[in-house]
C-alpha cells in the first residue's frame, strides 16, 4: 500500500509539473544508447505522432463531401477520397495535412486546394504494456502522455518484492526492439527522492512493454 500510494502521489506530482522488427537487440550494445535517446520526465513532451488504432477527424474547408472521421488501421494507413491510401502512423497532424493536400492538388483546376485540417479525436492507439511483478498486469490506453512511474501507477503499483532497479522497457524501433533499463528503488524505496532521480524517470512511448522483474 505504501509503494501504491507513493506511486499515484509522485505521478501526480508529475503531471502538475511544467514540462522544463524484428529480434532483440542485445542490452550491452543498445541500452546505453536508447537510454540516453529515451524523452525524460523533465523534459517537454514531444509531439504527437499517430498511431494505429487513433481516430482522426480530416476536414477541408467547404468541401462537405471530403470531411471524414477515420480510424488508422493496424498496418498504419487510412483511406482518403481522390488521395487514395496514406501512411498514417508516425506523422504527426501538420505532416498528414500536407500530404492529402498536395494530394489534392491535381484535382483543383488553379491547384488552390482548400484549408485542410486534421485532428486527433481519439488517441485510442497510444497504448503500453506492465508485466512481472505488478499488481494489476495489462495493456494500458491512458491518452496522454505518462511516465514509467505512472505507469506502474496504472498497474496498481510493484509488488513488495519486485527488483525496482532490474526494471527494462522494450521499445519498438525501426530497427528492431531495444532494452532500456530503468531504476526506481531511489524513489519508491527511499526516504528522500533526489531531483536528479526524478528527471532520470524515462516516458513511455507507444508500443512499449515494461517489465517489473
Amino acid at each position: 500500500m505504501k509503494i501504491a500510494s507513493a506511486l499515484f502521489c509522485l505521478g501526480a506530482a508529475l503531471c502538475a509539473a511544467p514540462a522544463s522488427a524484428h529480434g532483440f537487440v542485445s542490452a550491452a550494445a543498445q541500452a546505453a544508447p536508447a537510454a540516453a535517446s529515451a524523452p525524460r520526465a523533465g523534459t517537454n513532451l514531444p509531439v504527437y505522432r499517430i498511431n494505429p488504432g487513433d481516430e482522426l477527424e480530416i476536414n477541408v474547408w467547404r468541401e462537405d463531401q471530403l470531411q471524414r472521421t477515420v480510424r488508422v488501421l493496424p498496418d498504419g494507413t487510412i483511406s482518403f477520397p481522390l488521395v487514395g491510401s496514406i501512411q498514417g502512423a508516425g506523422r504527426t497532424t501538420k505532416e498528414i495535412e500536407q500530404f492529402i493536400s498536395a494530394g489534392l492538388a491535381g484535382k483543383y483546376v488553379d491547384g488552390n486546394v482548400p484549408d485542410v485540417t486534421v485532428a486527433v479525436r481519439s488517441p485510442a492507439g497510444l497504448q503500453f504494456s506492465v508485466i512481472g511483478k505488478v499488481k494489476s498486469a495489462g495493456t494500458f490506453t491512458p491518452g496522454r502522455y505518462v511516465t514509467l512511474l505512472e505507469a506502474l501507477s496504472l498497474a496498481g503499483g510493484a509488488d513488495e518484492f519486485a527488483s525496482l532497479d532490474s526494471i527494462v522497457i522494450i521499445r519498438k524501433t525501426d530497427g528492431g526492439l531495444v532494452t532500456i533499463p530503468a531504476r526506481l528503488s531511489g524513489i519508491l524505496r527511499s526516504k528522500s527522492i533526489s531531483a536528479d532521480a526524478v528527471r532520470a524517470i524515462p516516458m513511455i512511448e507507444s508500443g512499449d512493454t515494461v517489465i517489473v522483474p
